[in-house]
């Protein structure tokens, strides 16, 4: 089952100094963080900020060819984790297909704000996630869950959604 969310902010993990996004259900009831590099980060940032820039950046590039192409995004889905690694799909929809596409999360997530489309996380990804012991060698989970569900707009400096 699919469980549908919202990207709640971009911020910094004060452990390890990478950028966490900060997915939240549309209830309120789970939270995931999804640690992402600088680069995909800065993707994601540059769509919630709404900064054009005077060349297309990557994401802006995908979104004009899928247009150009006739296809759209219908959701992205972060459908697993495995061995610490979150993984994600973009459906995409032409011509009545839908088609399933391989992807990091940070990637789908920049898609996903550029074409307005709904993000999920599969439900065994956030049960998962609250299982593992180690999301971050540097931070207890349940420590780190509590702090994430406790953030407020302050804590997610201009990134927040």
């Amino acid at each position: 089952m699919e469980v549908e969310m919202k990207i709640r902010g971009l911020m910094m993990d004060p452990m390890t100094n990478m950028p966490i996004v900060v997915l939240k259900d549309l209830t309120g009831d789970s939270v995931l963080p999804i640690w992402v590099g600088i680069y995909e980060a800065n993707a994601i940032a540059l769509e919630i900020e709404k900064v054009t820039t005077p060349r297309p950046m990557t994401h802006d590039l995908i979104k004009v060819l899928l247009m150009g192409l006739d296809t759209s995004i219908r959701k992205v889905v972060v459908s697993e984790l495995r061995e610490d690694t979150f993984y994600a799909l973009i459906w995409l929809e032409r011509d009545g297909k839908l088609i399933s596409v391989d992807s990091r999360p940070s990637d789908a997530l920049a898609l996903a704000l550029r074409h307005d489309c709904p993000i999920y996380v599969e439900e065994k990804v956030l049960q998962s996630s609250r299982n593992s012991a180690n999301v971050s060698e540097k931070v207890n989970n349940e420590e780190l869950r509590k702090w994430l569900e406790n953030l407020n707009d302050e804590d997610l400096g201009r990134y927040k959604m």
